[in-house]
């Protein structure tokens, strides 16, 4: 089984910064693309940022310039540095991971727990 756990959510004023972190565990290959979605109250899951075990990235046009997404491959982690924030960054922030869980596996997602980002204005 695979773990995915983040942290690093909170209560934070308009215009100021927020780091998630998120790491996997659990019986892991490999790991391919991981990225960070995001679900306000109402509306649908959407991708805020994903990035790939190469080190490309993606970004929602929402967010392009205030926040960044980096990993670190050794220690399966995933982090989203989150700058000038606004009240419509307000979510719940979900960690997902592509995981291989042995050489002959295909890649399944997973997703952590989820974080609540509420940011005031």
């Amino acid at each position: 089984q695979v773990q995915l756990v983040e942290s690093g959510g909170g209560l934070v004023q308009a215009g100021g910064s927020l780091r998630l972190s998120c790491e996997a565990s659990g019986i892991i290959f490999s790991i391919n693309d991981m990225g960070w979605y995001r679900q306000a109250p109402g509306k649908q899951r959407e991708l805020v940022a994903a990035i790939t075990s190469g080190g490309s990235t993606n970004y929602a046009d929402s967010v392009k310039g205030r926040f960044t997404i980096s990993r670190d491959i050794a220690k399966k982690t995933v982090s989203l540095q989150m700058n000038s924030l606004k009240p419509e960054d307000t979510a719940v922030y979900y960690c997902n991971a592509n995981v291989r869980t042995s050489i002959i596996a295909r890649f399944t997602t997973y997703w952590g727990q989820g974080t609540q980002v509420t940011v005031s204005s």
